[in-house]
């Protein structure tokens, strides 16, 4: 087995889970100082390998699959902010490098039974609503003169009138309204295309909102719940954009990691498109004050009624086409926070999301 980015906050769990179950486990990972700081983290599985390398260099990548079978392909820049100004970055380390990969694999005939990549809700952008009048529709963003009134909730584009949110389903129409998540259907849709014409049972697992331990607390660009939670520790509210009513699907890191198992060990998988989340919309605001409430510091989050380009209003996973292969969430929110939360009060976190949001006002990427 060869986990691409397996040294991070989701590859690591999948290492351990393989591991567990027995199997020989290769890691490659470039150890990013954005997301690991200095050094590597002391969480690594000792009954791994470790290859230290970047997915775009074709040398380490021909010794990292010799002699795989399966490779889940975690690997990724991540972080919707910050991919609008580091624009090569993003296409580089996720685009590039996923045809790279593809390409070594191709041309040197590697003799893969599986592969597995991570996709990600973002490549929706808005999900899906239902408007009372016209039905089912699947809209772009909202306009920026409604935001700029501070009219958060969508409105049906043929009508005018609010929609309803609705399960966001592997159907949706794909709007990506950043670069990161740009590159993130590219992942996706390169990995499917080589894999149907080379015939490699190849399976797209789109990760909603990822939360748990081993989160890069750091890093201001990685998940609301890390982010959140550096800011906490620091005794300093959250900030939360628009009105704080902005729903997501918090599925927690071992969910995944049993996703991927799934997906690895079911043929019926092969070549298909999964969302993988809970099936719940919980709103950004109330996460942010769960988390406050576990940390036990008291501070509320800061709803700054501004709002971010490309940012959406709901997206909730339809989990109907992964359940259907025998999937089901096992960790509710309130198990997963209570867990991140202990994990969190032991490690380390600088908040740096300060400079993190000036960096974006500065770029004209937040108003309000």
């Amino acid at each position: 087995m060869l986990v691409t980015g397996g040294a991070g906050f989701i590859g690591s769990h999948l290492v351990d889970a393989l591991v567990r179950e027995r199997h020989a486990v290769r890691v490659l990972d470039s150890f990013d100082a954005q997301v690991h700081g200095r050094g590597r983290p002391d969480y690594l599985n000792a009954n791994a390998e470790y290859l230290e390398g970047d997915v775009r260099d074709r040398a380490a990548l021909r010794r990292a699959l010799k002699g795989v079978e399966v490779v889940f392909h975690e690997a990724a820049a991540v972080g919707v902010g910050q991919s609008m100004y580091e624009i090569e970055k993003y296409v580089s380390a996720n685009t590039l490098g996923t045809g790279i990969l593809l390409d070594v694999i191709v041309n040197d005939r590697v003799p893969l039974k599986k592969l597995i990549v991570a996709s990600s809700m973002s490549i929706y952008g808005e999900g899906q609503y239902r408007c009372a009048a016209c039905g089912p529709i699947a809209p772009s963003l909202r306009p920026a003169s409604q935001l700029a009134a501070h009219e958060w909730e969508m409105r049906c584009p043929a009508c005018g009138v609010p929609a309803a949110p609705q399960p966001t389903a592997e159907t949706k129409r794909l709007i990506p309204t950043s670069v990161y998540a740009v590159s993130k259907r590219d992942q996706e849709e390169l990995c499917l295309s080589v894999g149907w014409s080379y015939q490699i049972p190849t399976v797209a697992l789109r990760y909603f909102n990822v939360y748990g331990t081993r989160q890069a607390l750091s890093n201001p660009y990685t998940g609301v719940c890390a982010i959140f939670s550096a800011r906490i520790k620091h005794r300093h509210p959250p900030i939360v954009f628009e009105d704080g009513g902005q729903t997501r699907d918090f599925v927690h890191v071992r969910d995944i990691v049993r996703a991927n198992l799934l997906a690895m060990q079911e043929p019926r998988a092969d070549y298909g498109v999964f969302n993988v989340g809970t099936g719940q919309g919980v709103s950004i605001a109330r996460v942010a004050r769960l988390l406050a409430e576990r940390y036990e510091i008291p501070v509320q989050p800061q709803i700054t009624m501004k709002f971010r380009a490309g940012d959406i209003r709901h997206c909730v996973a339809d989990i109907a086409k992964l359940r259907a292969l025998g999937f089901a969430p096992s960790i509710s929110l309130e198990e997963g926070l209570h867990e991140l939360v202990a994990w969190g009060r032991q490690v380390d976190a600088e908040d740096r999301s300060d400079a993190a949001a000036k960096e974006l006002e500065a770029r004209g990427l937040t108003q309000g």
